[in-house]
C-alpha cells in the first residue's frame, strides 16, 4: 500500500481546501471545506474507491455557473498533480 495525504488549495471556488488521502493511484477519501457542503459531500462519496484518471476523465472542465471551474474541477486539478508527482 502507498497510502498518501494531499492538501490542495483551489483558486476560483467557494472551497477553500481539499483534503485528499490516495492509495497509489486511488482515490480514498476526499473532504472539501467550504462551498456547497451537501454537493460535495456526494462528490466525494462518489469518487471514493476510483482511480485518479477516471476522476479526471469525468469532472475536469466542469464550470460554476459564469466562472471558469469549479470544485469539481479543482479535484481533477489537485488529483493531476498527485498523479504526475508519483
Amino acid at each position: 500500500m502507498n497510502n498518501m495525504k494531499t492538501v490542495y488549495r483551489p483558486e476560483g471556488t467557494c472551497s477553500k481546501l481539499i483534503e485528499l488521502e490516495m492509495d497509489g493511484d486511488i482515490v480514498k477519501s476526499v473532504r472539501f471545506q467550504g462551498g456547497c457542503h451537501g454537493n460535495l459531500q456526494g462528490i466525494a462519496r462518489l469518487v471514493e474507491g476510483m482511480r485518479a484518471a477516471d476522476v479526471v476523465s469525468r469532472l475536469e472542465g466542469i464550470r460554476c455557473g459564469m466562472k471558469p471551474t469549479s470544485c469539481p474541477d479543482q479535484l481533477a486539478c489537485a488529483l493531476r498533480e498527485i498523479v504526475a508527482g508519483m
